[in-house]
């Protein structure tokens, strides 16, 4: 039985928030997947993207989140992971997955400057280009 939730959606939709919560509920333990990345890696999203580019970080996102265990657990991914195959059929495996969404209005109220965010676009792409 799949003992473990994993929230994924768009950066900003309250992953962290609603995690924490939940976890605190069902007396599991929370899990913030961008902490595991910066915490292995030392440093910031924004300057692992800054400094290995969007597909460079997504391996990294990819890695990282592939071996994330839990037991017990509520695991809050990036904004990101849904590109990650290798992170996505492993939570599928070990947890049940849930999305959550918000309006773009929302996002766009709460993510503010994109870059120190480390909300991942590709070259050209919009907030909205990513909400749509």
């Amino acid at each position: 039985m799949k003992d473990n939730i994993v929230l994924i959606g768009m950066p900003g939709v309250g992953k962290s928030t609603v995690g924490v919560v939940l976890a605190k509920a069902l007396g599991y333990n929370f899990v913030d997947a961008d902490l595991v990345i910066q915490q292995q890696t030392g440093k910031l999203l924004c300057e692992l993207i800054a400094e290995h580019g969007t597909e460079g970080f997504l391996k990294i996102e990819d890695e990282v989140n592939s071996g994330i265990e839990g037991h017990k657990a509520v695991i809050a991914t990036g904004g990101s992971a849904v590109y990650c195959a290798n992170a996505m059929e492993h939570y599928k495996e070990i947890a049940t997955v849930l999305y959550l969404s918000v309006s773009y209005e929302t996002l766009k109220e709460r993510l503010g400057d994109l870059k120190n965010r480390g909300v991942v676009l590709k070259d050209g792409q919009t907030l909205k280009d990513l909400y749509d």
